[in-house]
């Protein structure tokens, strides 16, 4: 059954239309191996082909596939003006509860479209890509689970995925593994808004950077992102709906205010996911540490549910934060590879319109002054003002009219994507004094030790 008559405006009658929906088999609460998952979500592509479409990313050192779940009124391709949402788990093999909430979740989206008027507002409105498993081998590599560490942390090729990335400080020389090759192509298809990348081991939600120079800060013991307000409104968003990030945290481990930290204070980690996410995919990502235990029994995964499925919800809903638009020539033609940020918050690697014109910024409320640049010509200024209270499922539409006249192919040419290098490495320090003291090196080491996997 169809439910795009369901898109605008809700009343009974569309609500109604829920119960002709297929329903898929229950999803029990115990863990899926690959062959499972795979029925799983076949079954779910299978019974809800409206809006869902399942495909491979590519594969995993041992041949398995890397699927990824879409789900939208779109879910094949893009529309203009609908945002892209991911979550990602399983990362590190041995880390489990995320895997499991992300097929539940799936589960919870598909179910509740056209029953549910909040569910049914966020399909309609957002391309929501869902990933369980990004290290299926190490997940399979476990034979006795641990709530510490297990032979699984690592992918078949016994590298770390998330110090596997490239990094914006340093060089990050190792070898890169085909799950990550899988996920850094990906980012190149989609215009990726908004993600989080699922973790056990602690209760937390880290925001960027992970790793960091003396001009973003780390003389203080933290490495701050231009966007450091809305990565901290994110973290928040999520820990503070679930009971157990804001209050009990795990013992015998390090607490944190609120439920969130920035990843740097937390200790420096080289090559993750998150920090490549933010830099070079325009896509801001946080990491959500999910339980104090890695591999809890199986028993314990209602409970982690109960404790995530409001968290996980509303951080998608964060995915409209902000303003979008497309930028237009003065033919009317959408113009590809333009340089659109807020004049005060310039990001290392610029942030671009996609092929369509589009853009995506994630903004509190309040007023900006957007810079758009085509280079070559002079920027074409224009503010915005965030109201406190945006619409409900859809940011701030703002499209832009460029006094540019010319070939599109140019805007390309002269605007190259940014190189997979450490950008940052060259940033001049404001002074002597921001350089790292012994006592700070210390504490980052301490951390470093304390808390080795991120998780």
């Amino acid at each position: 059954m169809e439910v795009r008559a369901c898109a605008g405006n809700m009343d009974f009658a569309c609500l109604w239309l829920g119960v002709l929906l297929p329903v898929v088999a229950t999803l029990d609460f115990s863990y899926h191996h690959q062959e499972e998952m795979e029925e799983f979500l076949k079954n779910v592509a299978q019974n809800y082909s409206s809006i869902t479409h399942l495909h491979s990313i590519g594969k995993s050192v041992k041949g398995r596939n890397l699927w990824v779940l879409v789900v939208g009124r779109s879910p094949k391709e893009h529309k203009i003006g609908i945002p892209e949402f991911k979550y990602v788990a399983n990362m590190h093999g041995d880390e489990t509860v995320g895997r499991e909430l992300l097929l539940h979740l799936i589960e919870y989206l598909v179910t509740n479209d056209g029953k549910d008027l909040e569910i049914t507002n966020l399909i309609n409105s957002t391309r929501i890509h869902i990933m369980p498993s990004m290290n299926p081998d190490g997940f399979e590599a476990v034979k006795k689970p641990d709530c510490f560490y297990s032979n699984g942390r690592e992918n078949g090729n016994f590298y770390d995925l998330n110090r596997n990335f490239p990094d914006a400080f340093e060089f990050n020389n190792v070898s890169r593994q085909p799950e990550t090759v899988a996920i850094m192509e990906w980012l190149k298809t989609e215009t990726f808004v908004l993600s989080a990348n699922l973790h056990g081991g602690a209760l937390v939600a880290s925001y960027p950077f992970d790793n960091g120079v003396p001009a973003t800060g780390t003389v203080h013991s933290r490495s701050l992102t231009p966007d450091d307000d809305v990565f901290q409104y994110l973290a928040n968003t999520y820990a503070s709906r679930n009971p157990n990030m804001k209050g009990d945290q795990c013992k015998n481990k390090m607490n944190f205010p609120n439920g969130i930290t920035n990843g740097y204070s937390w200790y420096p980690l080289k090559g993750g996911m998150q920090d490549y996410n933010y830099i070079w995919a325009q896509c801001f990502e946080i990491t959500l540490e999910l339980s104090c235990c890695k591999y809890p029994r199986e028993e314990k995964l209602p409970s982690f549910w109960n404790l995530n499925k409001a968290s996980l919800i509303e951080y998608i809903k964060e995915v409209h934060l902000g303003v979008k638009g497309q930028v237009f020539d003065q033919s009317g033609n959408p113009l590809p590879n333009v340089i659109v940020e807020v004049q005060d918050r310039k990001h290392i690697c610029p942030y671009k319109t996609n092929k369509f014109g589009e853009y995506y910024l994630l903004l509190l409320p309040g007023s900006y002054t957007l810079n758009v640049t085509v280079p070559g010509h002079n920027p074409h200024l224009t503010k915005v003002i965030i109201p406190k209270k945006s619409q409900d499922f859809s940011a701030l539409k703002k499209d832009i009219l460029f006094p540019f006249r010319g070939q599109l192919d140019s805007i390309t040419v002269s605007n190259p994507p940014c190189p997979t290098i450490p950008l940052y490495r060259n940033l001049p320090s404001h002074s002597a004094a921001t350089k790292p003291s012994l006592f700070l090196f210390l504490v980052t080491l301490f951390h470093v030790l304390f808390k080795y996997s991120k998780m």
